[in-house]
C-alpha cells in the first residue's frame, strides 16, 4: 500500500506492460534481501533484465529514494518517533580498491594504510539509514 502509491504508473500509449508492478517490486526486494545477482533471480519473477531495467529507471528518477524514505518514516511513526530524525550517527570505513579502479577515484588512508575509497553512512538513533556517501580516501 505504501509502495504502490510511490511506484510510477504504467505509461499510456505504446506497448502495454507485460508484468505487474507488484511483481517487479517483489523481485527487486528479493534481490536486495537475498543478495543474489540479478541473473540469479528465480524464474517465477519477471525476467531479470526487465526487473533490472525498472530498478535502474526508478533509481535514476528518485523513486527508490522516495520509497526508502516513506518506509523509514512509517517505521519511525509506528515506534512513536517523529518521522524527521533529530539525531544521527555517522561512521566511515576505508575499503581497498581493486587494481582496476582508476587512480582519480582512489586515495590513501594513511591511518589505516589502505589505498582505496571511503564509505560513510549515517543512521538515526533507531539504526535506520539516513544517508550513504562513497568517495576516495584522499582526505583521510
Amino acid at each position: 500500500m505504501v509502495i504502490e502509491s510511490l511506484v510510477p504508473p504504467v505509461r499510456r500509449g505504446g506497448r502495454p506492460a507485460e508484468h505487474a508492478r507488484r511483481r517487479i517490486v517483489d523481485a527487486i526486494l528479493y534481490v536486495v534481501r537475498t543478495g543474489c545477482s540479478w541473473r540469479q533471480l528465480p524464474h517465477d519473477f519477471p525476467p531479470w533484465a526487465t526487473v533490472f531495467w525498472y530498478f535502474k529507471q526508478w533509481r535514476a528518477d528518485g523513486t527508490v529514494d522516495r520509497i526508502h524514505d516513506a518506509l523509514r518514516d512509517r517505521v519511525r511513526d509506528e515506534a512513536g518517533r517523529d518521522p524527521l530524525a533529530s539525531a544521527g550517527i555517522v561512521d566511515a570505513q576505508s575499503v581497498k580498491g581493486a587494481d582496476t579502479v582508476g587512480a582519480d577515484s582512489r586515495g590513501f588512508d594513511a591511518g589505516k594504510k589502505v589505498n582505496g575509497r571511503k564509505r560513510h553512512i549515517m543512521v538515526d538513533t533507531m539504526g535506520l539509514l539516513l544517508a550513504v556517501m562513497f568517495g576516495s580516501s584522499r582526505t583521510a
